[in-house]
């Protein structure tokens, strides 16, 4: 028992919070294209990036369930898509609903996180 507990304190997870492990569910794999993604694009230096965009990441986990960040972020990003599939996407009032919820949630993190 106290080496799990020694070890959960070692990794600054405290056991007696479960509510913030199950808000932080996204899966490793979705947090690191997330931040690859948020560096590639963003400007200055590369180790910064790295660090608000894991900072973005961990503030939307915050704001969403896994299942719904996947939702939001489909709809934002199916409405860029050019042509009739783009146009399909965009009649989708709701598409257009989670996509604009998405972007809030997103510009907060932004904020939240010193990107610029």
């Amino acid at each position: 028992m106290m080496k799990k507990l020694f070890c959960l304190l070692a990794c600054g997870i405290a056991p007696w919070a479960p509510a913030a492990l199950a808000a932080n569910d996204f899966p490793t794999v979705e947090r690191v294209e997330y931040v690859l993604g948020c560096a590639r694009d963003a400007h200055g230096p590369a180790q910064e990036a790295i660090y608000k965009c894991s900072c973005m990441i961990d503030a939307i986990a915050k704001r969403l369930s896994y299942d719904k960040y996947v939702e939001y972020s489909t709809a934002a990003n199916a409405l860029s898509i050019g042509g009739e599939r783009g146009e399909t996407m965009r009649a989708y009032g709701a598409g257009r609903e989670m996509a604009s919820k998405f972007r809030a949630i997103q510009a907060e993190a932004r904020k939240a996180c010193l990107m610029s």
